[in-house]
């Protein structure tokens, strides 16, 4: 038969099964020995076996669902290394199952009768019961440890390192000032001492950032950062473990361990108790964003050169609205210093210029041509590559029959031509597993022009909603075909990919960049490659 195998190993440290290369080997010697042909192998290594999140197995069922089926069997070294799950088991099987491809464990005697499916489903339910009892263990351990007063985590707060303590045979760890670095547990001081004087977070993360200190990470301070570090029990010497006091930790019935004077305290209790109400004052009520739409239309579009999102702010008692940088905001002008553009003269801009330079009948039409060539032409480049593994592969068979015919009439002797043909034997073997995977991606990329007339009269339905529908409907139409705009400086770049009614199946898409000038003038547009 023609198969693929598929190895695995677990992050979990209790996993001690074969390791990848011993399963793969293993693999190997038993598909020589049956006759199969490996097309291909397929590793992920350090991925659980309860998820489907795992690339190479996802690729392999992607190869998989190509038609008509590439090869016959999946190899694998126990059932556990496809699947410890039984519902992912049984869905992946079936879906094989359905290509008529079978599941092969080596190691596991199983057949097609009754009582062969009944052992193989005795067996996933073993492992998927084995792997949520790993689970489990793994979890009442770290509380134990939690409630003991040791620290689980790999990577302490800011400010604070790990200190080993010996607990009988074992090492554990507890938390502490890092000795080697007092700037740090100073700087977390003073970040208190500022919040006790009703400083808040953005202003505490502009002095930070404007005086040179960074974060563990070495990035500048935002408000989000500071907020984590003045909310963080472990500088009163508390250990909090499992989710936040009073909210349960996610799937989950048992509550949050907690341990004070866990370990030395950077912070006195009384002090921060008193920050986290001076913080709790100032937290506005929370709305569910969902109930309040934003009035904002380029929201969630539109981006600072400096990498983060423009966001929506109004000033002067919401009299004026602005669109700002997220970054300026969080972590003052040091950060990134764009300036805050005018919220309806940008979005008028924006779409004068979507109407202009995007919805354009004419643009349209040269955009269609652009993609249907760029369609054309990777089914040419597949073709290519099937007509170059094709014509070597001729070669290599003319080549191998000269030899066998020279054998043959006793021209030369096997002891001169077998590592000759052991050569070509081997370029045949690599071409024909080549020529597969071409043929499934050429099956995968399936041709289909785009209708010029569909996208024009898609377009012009889009012009009139743009005109005459609120600001809900008209962001909706909008995120239909506008993927980022990028302010940089005074000029704005918009990325997009070419309109299609939403029943459209288009996978590629082409990036054009019209240049848009705040100022009011029109810009030029710079075609960009095709994006897939």
């Amino acid at each position: 038969m023609k198969v693929v195998v598929y190895a695995r190993v677990s992050s979990d440290a209790q996993d001690v099964d074969l390791s990848i290369s011993a399963q793969l080997r293993a693999l190997r010697d038993y598909a020589a020995k049956q006759g199969h042909e490996i097309l291909r192998e397929f590793v992920d290594e350090a991925e659980s076996g309860r998820t489907a999140s795992r690339p190479a197995f996802r690729e392999m069922i992607a190869l998989a669902k190509t038609r008509p089926a590439l090869f016959e069997a999946i190899l694998v070294w126990k059932l556990n290394r496809f699947a410890r799950s039984r519902i992912d088991s049984i869905t992946y099987k079936t879906l094989l199952k359905s290509k008529g491809i079978k599941v092969i464990s080596i190691n596991e005697s199983l057949d097609d009768s009754p009582s062969g499916r009944f052992l193989e489903g005795v067996i996933e339910s073993m492992d998927e019961f084995y792997s949520a009892s790993l689970g489990q263990d793994i979890k009442r351990g770290m509380r134990e440890n939690a409630q003991r007063g040791f620290f689980n985590g790999s990577r302490p707060p800011q400010s604070l390192h790990r200190v080993p303590v010996q607990d009988g045979a074992k090492i554990r760890y507890k938390l502490g000032p890092d000795p080697d670095d007092s700037a740090a547990v100073k700087v977390v001081r003073r970040m208190f001492g500022m919040a006790l004087q009703d400083i808040g977070c953005k202003e505490i993360a502009k002095v930070m950032n404007k005086e040179g200190f960074r974060t563990a990470n070495g990035q500048p301070w935002g408000k989000t950062t500071v907020h984590k570090i003045l909310t963080n029990e472990a500088y009163c010497g508390t250990l909090v473990w499992g989710g936040r006091p009073g909210h349960p930790a996610i799937h989950s019935a048992d509550p949050p361990v907690r341990v004070e004077n866990a370990w030395p305290a950077i912070i006195d209790p009384a002090s921060f108790a008193l920050v986290q109400e001076k913080m709790a004052s100032k937290r506005p009520r929370i709305i569910h964003p969902r109930t309040i739409p934003s009035p904002y239309l380029l929201s969630g579009f539109l981006f600072c050169s400096c990498g983060h999102a423009m966001i929506g702010r109004s000033a002067k008692s919401h009299q004026y609205f602005y669109y700002t940088c997220n970054g300026s905001f969080k972590k003052g002008k040091d950060a990134c210093n764009t300036r805050a553009l005018p919220k309806d003269k940008l979005e008028q801009l924006v779409i004068e210029q979507v109407k202009q330079k995007v919805l354009n009948q004419h643009s349209l039409e040269e955009l269609v041509d652009l993609v249907n060539k760029e369609l054309d032409s990777n089914h040419d480049i597949v073709k290519e590559k099937l007509d170059v593994i094709d014509a070597e592969l001729n070669d290599v068979g003319i080549r191998l029959s000269r030899l066998y015919d020279a054998l043959e009439t006793e021209k030369l002797d096997l002891d001169d031509l077998a590592p000759r043909i052991k050569a070509l034997r081997v370029r045949q073997d690599e071409l024909s597993k080549a020529r597969v995977l071409v043929e499934a991606e050429k099956i995968t990329r399936v041709v289909k022009h785009v209708d010029a007339e569909i996208v024009k009269g898609y377009a012009r339905d889009l012009k009139c909603l743009l005109e005459e529908t609120d600001i809900l409907e008209s962001k909706a139409f909008l995120r239909s075909f506008i993927k980022r705009i990028e302010i940089d400086g005074g000029s704005a770049k918009i990325h997009y990919i070419l309109p299609m009614p939403p029943a459209g199946k288009m996978k590629e898409s082409l990036e054009v960049l019209p240049m848009v000038t705040l100022g009011g003038e029109g810009g030029t547009r710079t075609p960009t490659p095709f994006s897939t």
